[in-house]
C-alpha cells in the first residue's frame, strides 16, 4: 500500500510512503527535499489542478501507479519524478519541465503527462519521449480537467490509460468562447495579471470532446451528441471497454455510453432523467470485472446503488460515492442518517456488508485488501486501518499534532435539522448567558454536523473564547437523500437562511444559556454567502456577520454549479436577482466583515468588490479584510491570524448592549 504523510502535524511536505501488508512493516520511498527541485514556482496548470482538488500541502500533492504497483509518478516542481516501490529507486525522467497529473500506462512501460497543453508519453526509463496531441490554438489543451468538471463535476482528471496501455482517450478542451477574467497580485503593481477562462452562468463552457490516441499516432474522435450533452462528467477505461458518461446543459439528464475504441461510435447503455438535476456521483461510471455497469438511481428519498440496471441497497441507505471496484465487490460509502457515513461492500455471492463502527468513514480496496480512514466523536485522530479479507491486520501510525482542546459537541436532531452545539469547555448550564456564533455552511457542497471531533475543533476554539457556538445542517445539504437536496432548486437562499434561524431557536430551548440579544454568524465561500445574507435581510436575528468569499452575485458563479440550483439566468433572471446580495445592500442595519483571498479563482474578489461597492452607494459602514496571497483556500498561519481577526470583530459587535 502507498500513502502521503509529512513528517509532523507542522509540517505541510508530505512524502512517499510504502506499506508492506504481508510483512508489517513501513519504508519511507520518497522525500521530495531531498531531490532538491525548485517548488516555489509550480506550473499554472498544476496551481488550477490543486486548487480543484483542495490540496493545500506541498510536496507529494499527487501519485499515480501501474497495474502491479512497479511504478509511481508524480510531478515535483514541475519534473517528472519515477519511483519504483520494489527496490526504492528513484529517478526523475527528461521532459522539459512544466509536468502535470503524470500517471503510467497499466503495464508500467510509459508514463503519460502533460505538459504547456499538450500530452505526451514517455518511457519509464526515461527513453522514447513523444507527443501525442499539440494543442492547435492558444486556448485548446489535452490531458487536463476544465474548471467546471474539477470544481462541480467530481472530475479531476483528463486522460484515460487503456488496459494494455497502447492506446490513451483524451479531453480535447477548446476555452476560445469562454470568457477571461482576469486574476492580479495588487500588492506588486509591477506583476501582470493571470487570464482565467471562467464560464459565468449563462454564458458560453469550453468545448470538451473526446479523441483515442495511438502510441504509433492513430487518432481516433468519439462521436456523441455533443450539442445536447456537452458536459462530460466520467471516463472509465477497463477490461470490459471504454464507458463515458455525459449531462445536458440543463443536468436533467446523463447519459452513459459504450464507446467503440477503434471506430469512435457510441450507443446509450443507461439514461438517467429528473426534473430538476440529476446529481453526479464520485466514483462512477465504473464496472465490475463481470461487465455490469456501477451507477446510481435516485427513487423518491434514496439514493440507490445500481449493478447492471438493479438497485442493490435498500430504502434510507444515501449513496455518497463508489470507492472502487476489486473484481466484482463493489465498495462504496453511504449514510443511513446523514452524520455518519459508513463503508459498505456489494457482491451478488455476499450481498451488502457495513465495514465500519460509528463515525465518519471512506476507504480503498484492491486485490482483497480494504483501507478504511475513520474518524469518530470519541478521538481527534484519523484512524486508518488495514484489513485482508475480513480481519483487520494493521493500522498506519500518524504524525499528526494532537489539538490541546476537545470539542465538546452536543449533536442532536430538531425540528427535521441536524445541529451541533458547542459550549466552553468547562461551562456548565447556568453559568450565565453566552453570546452566540452560528458557524455554518449550510449549501449543497458539503456538512458541517458530522459525528467526527476534527470536523469542530475551529468551532470549539471559538467556543473557548466565550461563545456558544451552533452548526446546522439545513435544506440541500448531502446525505439526506434526493428530495432532501432538491428542495433548493430555484430557491438557493431563503429556505437554508429559515432553517438557520429555526434550527437556532431550537438549540436555544435545549441549551438555555444561549443570549439571543447577541447572535452573529461566519462562514466562508457558500456561508459566507449565508451569513451576510442573514444580516442583510434577518438583522432581528442576526446581529452581525463575518462573511469569507461570498458568492454575492449569482451571475458571477459558473455554469454547471449555478444552472443546476437556479436555472439558466435567461429563463430565470427573477431568481438570480432574488438570490444576489447587491440588492439587499441598503438594508444593512449590523457589523458586517467581509474578506476574501485576491486569488481566489473560484469566487472571484469581484463579489466582495461588487457588495461593498453597493454598501457604499447606499451608505452603509462595513468592514473588508483583503488577504494578498489568498486563493479560495487560505491556509497556515494566514488562516490563524484571520481567525484571531474574526474574533476580534465579533466581540466588539456582541457587546451587551448598555
Amino acid at each position: 500500500m502507498l500513502f502521503t504523510r509529512s513528517d509532523s502535524g507542522v509540517d505541510p511536505i508530505s512524502c512517499l510512503w510504502a506499506y508492506d501488508v504481508a510483512g508489517d512493516a513501513e519504508r519511507l520511498l520518497l522525500d521530495p527535499r531531498d531531490l532538491g527541485l525548485d517548488e516555489s514556482t509550480l506550473p499554472e496548470a498544476e496551481i488550477r489542478r490543486r486548487e480543484r482538488a483542495r490540496e493545500a500541502g506541498g510536496g507529494v500533492a499527487g501519485y499515480a501507479c501501474d497495474g502491479a504497483q512497479s511504478v509511481a509518478a508524480l510531478a515535483l516542481g514541475g519534473e517528472l519524478v519515477v519511483v519504483e516501490p520494489a527496490s526504492g529507486a528513484v529517478r526523475t525522467l527528461p521532459t522539459g519541465g512544466g509536468v502535470v497529473d503524470p500517471r503510467p500506462d497499466p503495464t508500467g512501460a510509459l508514463v503519460g503527462y502533460v505538459s504547456a497543453g499538450a500530452l505526451h508519453v514517455v518511457g519509464a526509463d526515461g527513453t522514447g519521449r513523444r507527443t501525442l496531441a499539440a494543442p492547435e490554438a492558444p486556448e485548446v489543451r489535452y490531458g487536463l480537467a476544465e474548471h467546471v468538471a474539477g470544481e462541480s463535476m467530481h472530475r479531476l482528471r483528463g486522460y484515460w490509460w487503456a488496459p494494455d496501455g497502447q492506446r490513451l482517450v483524451a479531453a480535447r478542451v477548446d476555452e476560445s468562447r469562454v470568457k477571461v477574467w482576469w486574476i492580479a497580485d495588487l500588492s506588486d503593481p509591477a506583476a501582470p495579471p493571470t487570464a482565467l477562462r471562467y464560464p459565468e452562468a449563462g454564458t458560453t463552457n469550453a468545448d470538451v470532446g473526446l479523441v483515442i490516441l495511438g502510441l504509433a499516432g492513430s487518432r481516433v474522435t468519439v462521436d456523441w451528441d455533443r450539442t445536447g450533452f456537452e458536459y462530460l462528467t466520467g471516463v472509465t477505461w477497463d477490461h470490459r471497454g471504454l464507458t463515458i458518461a455525459v449531462q445536458n446543459r440543463a443536468q436533467t439528464c446523463v447519459r452513459v455510453l459504450r464507446v467503440d475504441p477503434d471506430s469512435g461510435a457510441s450507443e446509450v447503455e443507461h439514461e438517467q432523467r429528473d426534473a430538476a438535476w440529476v446529481s453526479l456521483v464520485p466514483g462512477t461510471p465504473t464496472r465490475t470485472a463481470g461487465g455490469a455497469l456501477v451507477w446510481t438511481s435516485d427513487v423518491d428519498e434514496t439514493r440507490h446503488l445500481l449493478i447492471g440496471g438493479e438497485p442493490v441497497t435498500p430504502a434510507g441507505l444515501q449513496v455518497r460515492e463508489v470507492l472502487g471496484v476489486d473484481e466484482d465487490t463493489v465498495l462504496f460509502s453511504a449514510s443511513a442518517e446523514p452524520t455518519e457515513q459508513h463503508v459498505w461492500t456489494w457482491s451478488a455471492p455476499a450481498g451488502l456488508a457495513r465495514l465500519t463502527g460509528a463515525g465518519v468513514h471512506d476507504g480503498q480496496r484492491s486485490g482483497g485488501t480494504t483501507v478504511l480512514v475513520s474518524r469518530g466523536l470519541d478521538d481527534p485522530a484519523t484512524r486508518i486501518a488495514i484489513h485482508r479479507g475480513d480481519a483487520p491486520a494493521a493500522t498506519i501510525r500518524s504524525h499528526a499534532e494532537r489539538p490541546p482542546l476537545t470539542p465538546r459537541v452536543d449533536l442532536f436532531q430538531a425540528g427535521g435539522l441536524w445541529t451541533a452545539v458547542l459550549l466552553p469547555t468547562g461551562h456548565r448550564p447556568g453559568d450565565g448567558p453566552l453570546p452566540v456564533l452560528l458557524d455554518p455552511y449550510g449549501g449543497p457542497a458539503a456538512q458541517r454536523v458530522l459525528a467526527a471531533q476534527s470536523a469542530f475543533f475551529t468551532s470549539q476554539w471559538f467556543a473557548d473564547q466565550g461563545f456558544a457556538v451552533v452548526v446546522i445542517d439545513g435544506r440541500g445539504t448531502p446525505g439526506r437523500g434526493p428530495r432532501w437536496e432538491r428542495t433548493v432548486h430555484l430557491d438557493f437562499g431563503a429556505a437554508a437562511l429559515e432553517d438557520q434561524i429555526s434550527g437556532l431557536a431550537a438549540a436555544a430551548r435545549r441549551h438555555p444559556d444561549l443570549d439571543l440579544t447577541r447572535v452573529a454568524m461566519r462562514g466562508w465561500s457558500y456561508g459566507g454567502y449565508l451569513a451576510a445574507r442573514a444580516v442583510l435581510q434577518r438583522p432581528d436575528v442576526f446581529h452581525a456577520a463575518v462573511a469569507g468569499a461570498p458568492v454575492t452575485d449569482q451571475w458571477l458563479y459558473d455554469t454547471h454549479w449555478q444552472e443546476r440550483f437556479l436555472g439558466h439566468p435567461d429563463d430565470n433572471a427573477d431568481v438570480y436577482e432574488r438570490d444576489s446580495l447587491l440588492r439587499y445592500a441598503p438594508d444593512l442595519r449590523r457589523p458586517l466583515l467581509l474578506m476574501h483571498g485576491l486569488q481566489d479563482d473560484n469566487v472571484h474578489v469581484a463579489h466582495t468588490l461588487k457588495l461593498s461597492a453597493a454598501l457604499l452607494a447606499a451608505g452603509r459602514p462595513h468592514q473588508v479584510l483583503p488577504v494578498p496571497t489568498g486563493s479560495h483556500m487560505v491556509g497556515g498561519d494566514v488562516a490563524a491570524h484571520l481567525l484571531v481577526a474574526e474574533l476580534d470583530f465579533l466581540r466588539d459587535a456582541l457587546q451587551p448592549q448598555t
